[in-house]
């Protein structure tokens, strides 16, 4: 609780008397962000994985994060595996359908506080074209002034989702695929 007022001090400080929700753009294009998976590989090792190419927005209010809000889209071609073949199959119809659904989304629609630095947000998943609810881990990392004159905040956040959900589970069965989305976002 301490570190929840002393935050909301400081954004007040740094907004004058008005403490509202700001903007915040996600910066993909310094490598300040990113969407990573992993999933069980047969059952003897971990996949990893990311997206190159995504964008997205979030609100943010230090005294009020419940109102605050997420939203990333992501190229599902740009899916990056390390291996051309596998990420090929990944675009394929068996997985994303890349052709038919270029593009998956997060669209939050609640906040759930749930620590000093944690929530669960709770969103619109959407995979080749299908939406299902889901909610993130979220963690709050920090914010404050960066060298370049800016402001900038950020947040992690993970949910597992299962690729039955999205009609991928006719190659592998009832896989489970873990999401991590890191996201440092500087105040528009």
């Amino acid at each position: 609780m301490i570190l929840k007022t002393l935050i909301a001090a400081s954004l007040a400080l740094t907004l004058g008397t008005a403490a509202n929700a700001a903007t915040y753009k996600i910066d993909n294009e310094g490598a300040h962000a990113s969407v990573n998976f992993e999933a069980s590989h047969l059952g003897y090792s971990v996949l990893t994985g990311r997206f190159d190419t995504f964008n997205g927005s979030f609100e943010y209010d230090a005294a009020n994060p419940a109102a605050g809000s997420v939203s990333v889209e992501i190229d599902m071609t740009s899916v990056n595996s390390n291996h051309a073949k596998r990420d090929n199959h990944l675009r394929s119809g068996d997985f994303f359908d890349a052709a038919n659904h270029a593009a998956g989304s997060f669209v939050s629609t609640g906040i759930k506080v749930t620590g000093d630095k944690t929530a669960v947000i709770t969103g619109d998943l959407t995979l080749r074209g299908i939406t299902n609810q889901v909610d993130l881990d979220a963690r709050f990392i920090g914010e404050g002034d960066d060298p370049w004159g800016g402001y900038r905040a950020g947040f992690a956040g993970t949910t597992t989702i299962q690729l039955k959900d999205y009609n991928m589970d006719g190659v592998i069965g009832d896989a489970a695929i873990k999401i991590t989305v890191h996201a440092e976002g500087v105040r528009q």
